[in-house]
């Protein structure tokens, strides 16, 4: 029987690191991810989706549709809901001879 690292795996079954493919596929991971993390975060300071709502200005609606996928939130909405949940925020913007961290 023949094995496979999960990088050749990856490779196969998602596409090659640096095809629209693959990165399609790790933004959409990332953004289930910070879901999550919003959603785990909220739980643990004993917030409903509600009450979170109402301290950003947005409906419940649109607390559980980041919960399940931040991917189509605007970053102003995803920065007033790590203010809320009292998050420490960093961004990094790595472009071609340039590298900036917020």
């Amino acid at each position: 029987m023949k094995t496979y690292t999960l990088d050749q795996v990856q490779d196969e079954v998602i596409g090659k690191i640096g095809t629209q493919t693959r990165d399609k596929f790790e933004y959409e991971l990332q953004m289930d991810l910070i879901g999550k993390a919003i959603k785990q975060t909220r739980i643990e300071q004993k917030l409903t989706q509600e009450e979170l709502g109402k301290l950003i200005g947005v409906q419940k609606a649109q607390i559980s549709r980041i919960e399940s996928n931040a991917s189509n939130v605007t970053i102003g909405t995803l920065m007033r809901v790590f203010t809320a949940l009292k998050a420490k925020i960093t961004f990094q913007v790595e472009l071609q001879h340039l590298n900036i961290n917020i």
